[in-house]
This record gives structure tokens, C-alpha cells and sequence, in this order.
């Protein structure tokens, strides 16, 4: 390697021994030479796309070596230091960046996207901001388990402009978790350099705003990377709190290589070029005389003979041939429902009472389960659901949070990741929306990119009818019944609302679990006493009629109930899905092919809503034995309105009297 003609930055081996500064220097040129060859295969073709960390494996490297290898680390995109000094072996690595079968997502996620419990990382997505709070889930499950042990989790400068970086620090410090929050601040966001990504003279700053300690130092000198986070982990591991620290450094190539850095000004890399952290590190250890010319030639050889070795295995490997039963198997983490039926022994409660009962059960029965939302814990919540619940299980497992959605839910992975369980309230489900990244792109294909299951229930306090206006009235299941790797539950009874919640928190796969809240004290029914759960995926037979088949879920079922003592004379078919994924299609054209007729009812807004994919199954599937056009009944394609008098005009309840005379003429 080119030494430079004077070393720049300044070493403190306070601490070090020889052979450890030996194998700092084994590991911090490691990535360097694994890049050299990346840009070469790059330059041929041989991989699609290199996101360059050249000029900042001080950090990568120096953080990995700092934390224990028991605890989890969160890199980024520019963190190839990181995934070698854990000991990921290189062939597998190589073959995660070409797309083969051996890397950690079958050929569907790219370069740095994964992680592996493994070796205790936890991969990014392109969003950026969310890994963040996921580092407050493994936190937070060290310190309910009394486990001592840190967590540090990356972001860059350009990336702490998210949201999503308030509210992950936010978190941290009003639960005293034993995060490090390591901010990588070389200078630019993709072009746009610092000054246009934000006003504050550095990112230290910030810390007191949060409460938390925070310092900054040289991420190009390794020496203190380790020694700053060596020092901070031991810190947290015996008094949990959280740190923010800044490493400054630069990026010397672009953002990917596609991009290339003609925007830089000129001479900047020239000057930071100086400031290389790995030749700055050879040349020391070659000044104190720890390292030799042949000694770097030996090192620099045995290196580069592991790389060819893992590149040699990587390319052999066939490429992936597809194979449709995988991807879509691969959605969920395996998992066979051992249906607990319910006792005899019953007392009748009201749909919100059953709801409770669920909760409460389940968090008797899995100790490592967590509840988090806003203001469920003293309070018992804005429906009082969880009333109670501090007094039995402590405040540690019901937790109010802030007011930050999408930190709560990155949250809850953090804990399933770290082998919890957790129940996200929304307090409303219109609110999810601000925890709605976390939910499609993190908790919905984290199993099918990587194998890591999410075992989060997101509670959706949901549905119209109390004039509560477009804010807290809107149905919304409709969004993520088009992302594959979220199941849907929508209970329309109490004795289906407490068998099916207990399932859902059951299952390991993340879970939406609709409650509408014009149920909550409206109905009551016989609902046992005991633990129970009742099958997700299983439709609910109402009735059994021969005139009209209607299929519907949530308020929708109670609609058709009431229209059947309102037309006795229409035999009336009456489906109530229960869960809307996965969908019970066996019980959905049995229903169709009993009368012919099909009216798809549902509270949802009409267009684009769960109504439009029943209609063309049916119409796919069940086309022969239809009598008439399957109708589609649905709430107005507005926002949902304030005063009674529209509200009820939203409601689909009297479209759908009208429908059913009408198709019952037809």
C-alpha cells in the first residue's frame, strides 16, 4: 500500500499490546482490499452495484472491535467493516453481493440489506431512518432481561434527517436504554452537502436536547473509535442510558460508484486523502516498530488469498433458479397453529371485556410479552383496555410511550428480534400512518429477505359511527391487505375478538388486528373463561341461507344480521371472513355457490378497497354458478365526515338494504 509522506493522525495505544494492535490492522485492511476488488469486478461486470466505505473503515471496523461479539449492531450501507470484523465468512458474503443462494436473502435483497442473528447483525433498509428504533427494541429487551449489554446502531448525516432519528433518540432516553447512537458524519447526503442538510454546527449538539451524553471524535483514527466505544459500552452495560457519538469523516467516492463525485469541490478528497485511515495506521505501526515490510507482505497476502478463496466458492455457486412455491412460503416464519379450544366454563362480556380478557391471558401466559402505546399504562389506555394491567405485570412490560409511532413499531421488531414478543397499540388506527414504514417495509419482508421473523401484534382501534370525524373514523385495512407479509384479523364478536387476539399474539409473524370501536360496548355474547384462541385464516359461517350470499367482516356482519330481520322473506347467506389475510377462499365460493347471488359488503371506502380483489376472485373462480353481477357495497369515496347526518350518508348501511331488495329482484 502507498504510504503517504507524513502521517496525519495522532495514536494512543494506552492499553494496546502489540498483537492486538497487529490484529486491528488485520482487520481495519481487510474491507480496504475487499473494496479494491469489488471496483474491479464492478469495472466487469460481475456485480451490479458497490457502495463505497473507502476512507471510513476506521469506524466500521474500530466500532465492531469495541462492542462484545454477543451484542447486536446495526450498520448501514458504508459499514463493510462491520459484517468482516464479526467474521461473516467471505464467500458468503460475496455471494449475498452477486444475488446466489448462499447469502443471507436467497438472491432478494442486495449488497449490505440483510442481517443474521448469527453474528448479531441486523441489516438496513433503504429507508434508512427506521433501523434506528429497531435499536431500541434489542435495548429495551436487554434491559428487561437484565442482560447488561449495549447496542450500537449507525445512521449518516444526511439519514439523521429523518424523523425517524428524533424519534428512536427520543425513545432511548426516556427509557434509559443502552443504545450508542453513532452518526457517521462524512459531509454529504448522496450531492447535497452539509449545509443544505442542516443548520447545527455539529451533531453533538443535539444530545441535550434528548438528555444524553454526547461525544465526537475522529472516525478515521481506529485507535480512538475503540477506545471511545469500548468505553461507552462498558458505561451503559452497568447504568443503561443512551450516547450519541459522532465520527466525523469524509466520503471519498460516491454515494454508489454510478454516481461518481463530480460535485465534490476540487481538492477536497485530495486533502481528506491524507487523512486515510488505513495508511495512517500501517504507518504507525510500522514507526513504533511493530510492523515490518514483511510483515504487511505476509498480512497483505493472507488477506488477499481469503478473498480469492471466497470469491472462488461465491462464483462457482449456480445462478438462482426460481422456484414460485419458495417466494411466496418464504413470507412467514413457519408456523403450524395448535388450535386451543375454548372451555365450557363462560360468562358473557362485552366485546371490549373480551378484548381485555385476550391481552391479559396472553401476557400471563408469555412472560416475554410487551404492550407499548399511548397512554396504556396508568391510564389504561383511551378505551381503558389495559386498565389494570400496570398493577399485575409492572410498568416494564406496559409501557406508555411518546407520541411516536414509528418508533414504537420499530421497537417491537427490535424486541421480536431479540427473541420477545410485542402488542403496539394505536391509540387510533387513523394514526398508524405515522408508523406506516415500519409496518410495510420492515415488519411485513423482514422474514422473506433475511429470515427473521417479526412477532409484533399491531392493535387498530378502528371503524365510523361515533361522529368522530376524518381522524379517528377512518377504516384502513384496506392498506395493508395489498403487502405481502402482514396478516389481517377483523373479529366482528367478543368470543371471536378474544380467541383470535390470542392467536395473533401466538403466531410469530406480525399481525394487524382490527378492533371497531362502535363494538367495543355495543355487543356482548357467552365468552369463555379460559385461555383460548380460535384459527386465523377461518372464516365464521353466520347463516346459511339460499337467496343472497353476503360477504363481509367487522361492522359489516352485524349490517347483514340486522338486514336479515329486516327481509325475512330473503333467505339471506351470511359469510363473516374474520381474517382477511390469509382470505378463507374455500369458504368464500361455498358461499357463492350456494345461492348465486353475491353482495361484498364492507365499511372500507368502495374503490380500491378489500371488495374489489372478493369481486374478481369470485368472478376468477365462481363465474358458472353465478345468477347476477356480484355487487359491491362500501362506504362513499370521501373522507370520513364529522355530524351524524353525513356520517350516515358515508355509512354503506342503507346502500346496502337497497342492494339486497335490488338484487333479490334481479
Amino acid at each position: 500500500m502507498e504510504l503517504l509522506e507524513k502521517r496525519t493522525i495522532q495514536y494512543d495505544r494506552t492499553g494496546f499490546e502489540d498483537n492486538e494492535l497487529i490484529s486491528i490492522y488485520q482487520a481495519i485492511l481487510k474491507p480496504r482490499l475487499i473494496e479494491e476488488k469489488m471496483l474491479i469486478l464492478l469495472r466487469q461486470g460481475k456485480i451490479s452495484k458497490w457502495f463505497s466505505g473507502w476512507g471510513q473503515e476506521g469506524i466500521s471496523v474500530g466500532s465492531a472491535l469495541g462492542m462484545n461479539d454477543d451484542e447486536y449492531i446495526l450498520p448501514m450501507h458504508r459499514n463493510l467493516g462491520i459484517f468482516t470484523s464479526r467474521g461473516i465468512p467471505l464467500n458468503r458474503l460475496f455471494a449475498q453481493f452477486q444475488g446466489k443462494m448462499s447469502g443471507f436473502t436467497k438472491g432478494r435483497d442486495r449488497s449490505f440489506h440483510f442481517g443474521t442473528n448469527e453474528y448479531k447483525v441486523v441489516g438496513m433498509i433503504s429507508h434508512l431512518g427506521p433501523q434506528l428504533a429497531i435499536a431500541d427494541g434489542i435495548a429495551l429487551a436487554s434491559n428487561l432481561k437484565d442482560q447488561k449489554k449495549a447496542t450500537i446502531v449507525f445512521t449518516g448525516d444526511g439519514g439523521a434527517s429523518e424523523g425517524d432519528f428524533h424519534e428512536a433518540l427520543n425513545v432511548a432516553s426516556v427509557w434509559d436504554l443502552p443504545v450508542i447512537f453513532a452518526i457517521e458524519n462524512n459531509a454529504w447526503g448522496l450531492s447535497t452537502p452539509s449545509n443544505e442538510q442542516f443548520r447545527c454546527k455539529q451533531f453533538i449538539d443535539k444530545g441535550i436536547g434528548y438528555g444524553m451524553d454526547a461525544y465526537q471524535v475522529d472516525g478515521n483514527n481506529i485507535l480512538e473509535v475503540i477506545t471511545t466505544v469500548r468505553k461507552i459500552a462498558s458505561s451503559i452495560r452497568v447504568k443503561p442510558r443512551p450516547f450519541l457519538l459522532e465520527f466525523m469523516t469524509f466520503r471519498m467516492r460516491g454515494h454508489e460508484e454510478a454516481s461518481g463525485t463530480k460535485y465534490y469541490p476540487e481538492g477536497i478528497q485530495d486533502e481528506w486523502s491524507k487523512k486515510d485511515p488505513v495508511v495512517n495506521y500501517e504507518m504507525y505501526l510500522r514507526e513504533i516498530g511493530v510492523l515490518d515490510e514483511a510483515k504487511v507482505t505476509e498480512i497483505t497476502a493472507a488477506i488477499k488469498q481469503e478473498i480469492q478463496d471466497g470469491l472462488d466458492l461465491a462464483f462457482a455457486e449456480g445462478k438462482i433458479e426460481p422456484d414460485t412455491a419458495t417466494e411466496i412460503n418464504d413470507l412467514f416464519a413457519p408456523y403450524t397453529q395448535q388450535v386451543i379450544a375454548p372451555s365450557a366454563k363462560k360468562t358473557e362480556k362485552r366485546f371490549i371485556d373480551a378484548i381485555q380478557d385476550g391481552l391479559r391471558q396472553s401476557m400471563q401466559r408469555h412472560p416475554d410479552l410487551v404492550i407499548m402505546g399511548q397512554d396504556i399504562a396508568e391510564y389504561g389506555g383511551v378505551f381503558k383496555i389495559t386498565e389494570g394491567f400496570v398493577e399485575e405485570f409492572g410498568k416494564g412490560r406496559v409501557r406508555n410511550t411518546p407520541i411516536c409511532e414509528s418508533a414504537i413499531v420499530g421497537a417491537g421488531l427490535g424486541l421480536s428480534i431479540a427473541g420477545m414478543k410485542a402488542v403496539v397499540e394505536m391509540q387510533f388506527a387513523d394514526f398508524v400512518t405515522c408508523g406506516f414504514n415500519q409496518i410495510v417495509n420492515n415488519l411485513a419482508k423482514i422474514h422473506w429477505r433475511w429470515g427473521q421473523n417479526a412477532d409484533v401484534v399491531v392493535r387498530m382501534p378502528t371503524g365510523a359511527g361515533s361522529a368522530a370525524g376524518p381522524f379517528h373514523s377512518q377504516s384502513n385495512e384496506a392498506w395493508f391487505f395489498h403487502t405481502p407479509g402482514l396478516k389481517i384479523v377483523y373479529p366482528a364478536f367478543p368470543e371471536d375478538a378474544k380467541g383470535l387476539l390470542a392467536a395473533a399474539i401466538e403466531d410469530p409473524n406480525p399481525v394487524m388486528f382490527f378492533e371497531h370501536k362502535n363494538l367495543y360496548r355495543s355487543i356482548r355474547e357467552e365468552v369463555s373463561d379460559d385461555f383460548f384462541t380460535v384459527e386465523i385464516g377461518k372464516a365464521r359461517q353466520i347463516s346459511k341461507g339460499s337467496d343472497i350470499s353476503v360477504i363481509t367482516y367487522g361492522m359489516g356482519v352485524h349490517w347483514a344480521m340486522e338486514a336479515a330481520e329486516k327481509f325475512p322473506s330473503i333467505s339471506l347467506d351470511i359469510l363473516d371472513l374474520r381474517t382477511l389475510l390469509p382470505l378463507d377462499t374455500t369458504a368464500i365460493y361455498d358461499a357463492v355457490n350456494r345461492t348465486g347471488k353475491v353482495i361484498v359488503l364492507h365499511e372500507d371506502c368502495l374503490t380500491g378497497g378489500i371488495g374489489g380483489e372478493l369481486v374478481a376472485l369470485i368472478n376468477e373462480n365462481c363465474f358458472a354458478n353465478l345468477d347476477a353481477p356480484v355487487k359491491r357495497v362500501a362506504s362513499l369515496d370521501t373522507p370520513v365526515p364529522f355530524t351524524n347526518s353525513l356520517e350516515d350518508n358515508f355509512l354503506p348501511k342503507q346502500r346496502f338494504f337497497d342492494a339486497l331488495v335490488e338484487l333479490d329482484n334481479y
